[in-house]
């Protein structure tokens, strides 16, 4: 005797329909899946190309402009090399040139410095004005590259007394140090001038950087110097052994005081002359590569 069919509950009807709706929500979580995974693959690859479309018009343009530079540079520098050059007018319009093309890759101060020394020594009635054209171009620069350097670091001035200064003999006197923050990394820099040179306009500074609160995260660093207009903090600068530069400029001086300022910033920021050291290129490659790898995993999610 056949079986009479089992009459199908409320259970079973839900199973006949749910059964290829499931079939199609997976068919569309496959779709999905793949859709994002294509349009992450195609921004990927766009920003790749982007990139390299940007990186090959500058490398173009850096090629443009380094031959003028250097064409520029050959013809400027020839004239200070020639034995026979009195034309302190021309020579003073060369060093404005060079101070103004080439203060970020050249250390200009020996030029400067020589050049002062000539005009000093010179009996050309306009050497007055020639002395204060070369001592308002390092004024320029040292201002232009110090407002520069502090958009990506940190800085602080202070004042020298040299009433004060004589007073305190050989040890010098120590100014108020400052606790300095750049890129998350806390150092505590002090500073000692020890001597002024008023004919040369310079002053000797003893700079000493460590950790605050005399903790030892930051190794303890030393460096004397002096430091006068001709000084620029781009090149004239220390370097510390987490790769951060600091670097002490002459703001104004005066027969009875003295302005400087003390700037920190990140060692990329430092001259071009400047090479980096093989530890700061591969911290940076391993930092590069973990903010690239986060933001992957952020787009993915």
């Amino acid at each position: 005797m056949a079986e009479e069919p089992k009459k199908k509950d409320f259970w079973d009807k839900i199973a006949i329909v749910l059964h290829p709706l499931g079939g199609l929500l997976t068919a569309f979580a496959v779709a999905f899946v793949g859709m994002k995974g294509s349009q992450l693959l195609e921004r990927r690859q766009s920003v790749d190309t982007n990139a390299r479309l940007y990186s090959e018009l500058m490398s173009r343009r850096e090629e443009a402009e380094s031959s003028l530079r250097k064409d520029m540079f050959v013809s400027i520098i020839a004239s200070f090399l020639e034995p026979k050059g009195d034309d302190l007018s021309a020579k003073v319009l060369n060093l404005e040139l060079l101070a103004y093309n080439f203060h970020d890759s050249l250390n200009l101060k020996p030029l400067f410095l020589e050049m002062q020394r000539r005009l000093r020594k010179s009996a050309d009635p306009e050497r007055g004005d020639y002395l204060q054209r070369i001592n308002r171009v390092a004024r320029e620069i040292n201002a232009k590259q110090l407002f520069a350097l502090e958009g990506h670091g940190k800085s602080f001035r202070r004042s020298v007394d040299f009433e004060e200064l004589a007073a305190a003999g050989a040890g010098g006197i120590a100014l108020e140090p400052e606790t300095v923050t750049v890129r998350r990394e806390t150092t505590e820099v002090g500073l000692r001038v020890l001597k002024v040179d008023l004919e040369q306009q310079q002053l000797t500074v003893r700079m000493k950087v460590t950790s605050p609160d005399g903790r030892e995260e930051v190794p303890e660093s030393r460096a004397s110097f002096t430091v006068g207009f001709y000084d620029f903090p781009v090149i004239d600068n220390t370097r510390l052994p987490s790769g951060t530069r600091c670097a002490v400029t002459l703001s104004n001086i005066s027969p009875v005081a003295a302005d400087i300022t003390a700037v920190c910033f990140p060692g990329e920021y430092a001259s071009l002359k400047d090479r980096p050291y093989y530890d700061e290129v591969i911290q940076k490659l391993r930092e590069a590569n973990e903010a690239e790898k986060a933001s992957v995993e952020a787009e993915a999610l």
